[in-house]
């Protein structure tokens, strides 16, 4: 028999081994530049997707490939650091708005460190990511204490994990010293984009009468009437609307300039704070008025200067407290709620049904397009990234020409057969 010849010094070798359970598998060995630029050697028993060879010639094949980018320096040393670790690291180095931040490392701290935070970066595998997305799926609602519930996490949230995830992971492989030779969550399957958008809030728009009927009982009765107003009549988000200063707003040339969003900060062990920053898009937007909605804000800014002179200033926060602070935005919806339900208890069966506050937005968004307002329009009130973000959302509600189409198609055929 012809003993089988050895590689010279540097071709690196294959070895065959035996697992627990008796079955024969391949390994190479091979030199490899380390960071401080010695050469080591390399023991592999796996390939870059954590694939095992199951026949000499696949190890072989594995081999010249590895030899062949060592030999260019194109070798990458698999990273043996956690999970967690390189996470935290990953995490120190972003530049992020402090809410962004706050909600990544709520991510990694809940739903990926106690699952795969100990798993060396290098052997994490898009079938293991695929697992825990499942796992999130099925049990992996978390309370304020940070504890597990048991009851499932939300296909939007666990997609949101995921492309957190997979931003990391791409980070580590594009690195100057890069700690992984694939991204493993490229081919991990988390919820898809349509599982994630049926879940999302169902919009419960006013009609035109619906919006009306409230606005004219809290003309009366509510003390943030004009607040209602705005954000009926701009669809302006929450958030911006608190951030508004009476220097962003033009009276004259009745314009609106959306600068500014004003939003919830929650870190874990500190007590939630207000910070002011950029809109959802970070792209500023003018958004023009209509002379009933200057009225409004006119007597708005009468009644402000009536409490405080320097509530009136063009620094002073338009929707302030009484001390010229901004207002906490869930407490703001809660006074949405409370106008509600006394408008309901007031008008009874004539009080329209109840909503969200964000559903305000909605409402101006779908009153103006079921008219037939320019699509292009209705998303720069809205500050859409684009129109395709406003068509994802409304499409539904934008009237077509069916009636008409399907008229014309039976007379095209009914002419055809006389």
């Amino acid at each position: 028999m012809t003993a089988r010849r050895r590689r010279p010094p540097g071709e690196g070798s294959v070895f065959e081994y035996r697992t627990s359970a008796g079955v024969t598998r391949f390994g190479i060995k091979f030199d490899a530049p380390s960071a401080d630029g010695r050469r080591h050697q390399v023991m592999r028993r796996r390939d870059p997707n954590g694939r095992p060879w199951l026949t000499r010639e696949d190890a072989v094949s594995a081999l010249r490939d590895a030899v062949v980018k060592a030999d260019k320096g194109d070798w990458i040393e698999p990273s043996k650091q956690p999970v967690a670790a390189y996470l935290s690291t990953w995490l120190d180095g972003l530049r992020l708005a402090p809410g962004t931040m706050a909600g990544y490392r709520g991510n990694v701290r809940n739903h990926v460190v106690p699952y795969i935070g100990a798993v060396p970066l290098a052997s994490l595998t898009s079938t293991r990511l695929t697992a825990l997305y499942r796992e999130l799926e099925e049990s992996g609602h978390r309370n304020h204490k940070s504890e597990r519930t048991g009851k499932p996490l939300s296909a939007r949230t666990v997609r949101g994990v995921a492309t957190m995830l997979g931003g990391a992971l791409n980070t580590a492989l594009n690195d100057e010293v890069p700690l992984l030779t694939r991204n493993p969550a490229v081919k991990a399957k988390p919820p898809t984009a349509k599982e994630a958008d049926a879940e999302a809030p169902e919009m419960y728009p006013w009609t035109a009468q619906q919006l009306g009927r409230f606005l004219g009982w809290a003309r009366a009765n509510s003390r943030m009437y004009a607040a209602w107003y705005l954000l009926a009549y701009t669809g302006m988000r929450r958030g911006e609307l608190l951030a508004l200063r009476w220097r962003d707003i033009d009276l004259d040339a009745a314009t609106i300039s959306i600068r500014r969003s004003v939003g919830i900060v929650r870190v874990k062990g500190q007590k939630g704070y207000l910070r002011e920053g950029p809109t959802k898009t970070c792209k500023p937007r003018v958004v023009d008025l209509d002379p009933a909605t200057v009225a409004v804000l006119r007597a708005w800014r009468r009644e402000r200067g009536a409490m405080a002179l320097q509530l009136m200033r063009n620094d002073a926060v338009v929707f302030g407290n009484h001390e010229g602070q901004f207002r906490q935005p869930e407490r703001f919806s809660h006074l949405f709620r409370e106008a509600q339900t006394r408008c309901a208890r007031m008008l009874g069966e004539d009080a329209p049904p109840g909503i969200r506050l964000h559903d305000l937005r909605h409402t101006h968004a779908t009153i103006l397009l079921r008219d037939r307002e320019n699509v292009k329009v209705v998303s720069e009130r809205l500050g859409h990234a684009n129109v395709t973000v406003t068509l994802s959302y409304y499409a539904h509600v934008m009237p077509g020409d069916q009636r008409q189409a399907a008229a014309r198609f039976a007379d095209l055929v009914g002419s055809a057969e006389a």
